[in-house]
């Protein structure tokens, strides 16, 4: 289901690694279509790896037509997800954060994963030319206005989302606590501090000052690729990493309704929700805010779980399946 929306799907795994295999034997090509339902009216969806090409690569079909790429999926098909490997999202590395953060902001602004992918595209390519002796110095200063321009954009669309997102989780929804977010980069400090094109020049002079310290580690010590999502809880102002294993689910939830209300807000219709396990982890009172704000919202949302009990305040509002020996059935 993840696939249906832009980006490497719900485990980020790499496309091969999702062919169906077979006593270790290499898999074949795979797949994913479905029809959907928008305000605008229904239209097809198809995608999958392209088996004809040497390099993995993925191939998108709307209503029959090939597309360029996954990013125009973005504004068709925007998906969220929550899933365990995410419980520890306050507490891992910065990078985790910023992939969830820029996620977030997709969803409001379908052109951010496009920006992301050209910078990072700029990134790589710097990074080659600076390994590369008697590099050509006029390349690498339009690498660096290349990242210059669409870092800062990319860092702008940032600073947008986590004012909205802030806004949208206030009052908090039910009981789960109200977010405050910021983003936390050199490219973001800047923006506050200025116009975005005097911004822009700070990128790439700090760029082109540090291309030795850079072609020694490989990467590049400037740019919205190392900004870090800072999250507190609005009413104590505590850190969420300090908060119980509890406390950041909920406030890990929390902001996903609040990005949920906002698609529906500005688009007229929900993000597709997959939630793989959060209701086991939830109080009864939890449990049943979430469940009635996907039906306020009018959102289609997935939910796993492996006790029935957990969805029973949905009563007839879901349909419930289990998968029991290699099928899906529809449970009564």
């Amino acid at each position: 289901m993840s696939y249906l929306g832009a980006g490497r799907g719900l485990r980020g795994a790499r496309l091969g690694d999702v062919d169906c295999r077979n006593d270790g034997v290499g898999g074949q090509p795979w797949a994913v279509a479905a029809v959907l339902e928008a305000p605008g009216g229904t239209f097809d969806v198809g995608t999958g790896r392209d088996g004809a090409a040497a390099a993995a690569r993925r191939l998108v079909r709307i209503d029959g037509k090939p597309q360029s790429g996954p990013a125009a999926l973005a504004s068709r098909v925007p998906v969220l997800w929550l899933t365990p490997s995410q419980d520890r999202l306050f507490v891992d590395s910065p990078s985790a954060r910023r992939r969830f953060l820029d996620k977030l902001v997709a969803v409001g602004d379908p052109a951010h994963a496009g920006r992301i992918n050209e910078y990072e595209r700029a990134l790589r390519e710097r990074a080659r030319l600076l390994k590369t002796p008697g590099a050509d110095r006029a390349w690498l200063t339009a690498l660096e206005r290349t990242m210059a321009e669409t870092g800062i954009a990319v860092a702008a669309a940032r600073l947008i989302a986590v004012a909205d997102l802030t806004r949208a989780a206030a009052g908090g929804i039910g009981p789960f606590p109200a977010a405050m977010i910021e983003a936390e980069g050199e490219a973001e400090a800047w923006l506050d501090q200025g116009p975005a094109l005097d911004a822009e020049d700070r990128l790439a002079d700090a760029l082109a000052a540090s291309r030795a310290r850079d072609a020694d580690t490989g990467g590049a010590g400037h740019g919205p690729h190392r900004t870090d999502m800072s999250v507190r809880e609005a009413d104590s102002g505590r850190a969420a990493a300090t908060l119980s294993t509890g406390e950041q689910k909920s406030l890990l939830l929390g902001i996903i309704l609040a990005a949920s209300r906002l698609q529906t807000e500005r688009h007229g219709f929900a993000p597709l929700l997959l939630l793989d396990e959060v209701s086991a982890h939830l109080d009864a009172d939890r449990r049943r805010a979430l469940h009635g704000e996907i039906v306020a919202l009018g959102a289609q949302a997935w939910m796993t779980g492996t006790d029935q009990s957990l969805f029973s305040d949905f009563g007839g509002q879901a349909r419930q399946f289990r998968v029991e020996s290699g099928g899906v059935a529809e449970t009564a």
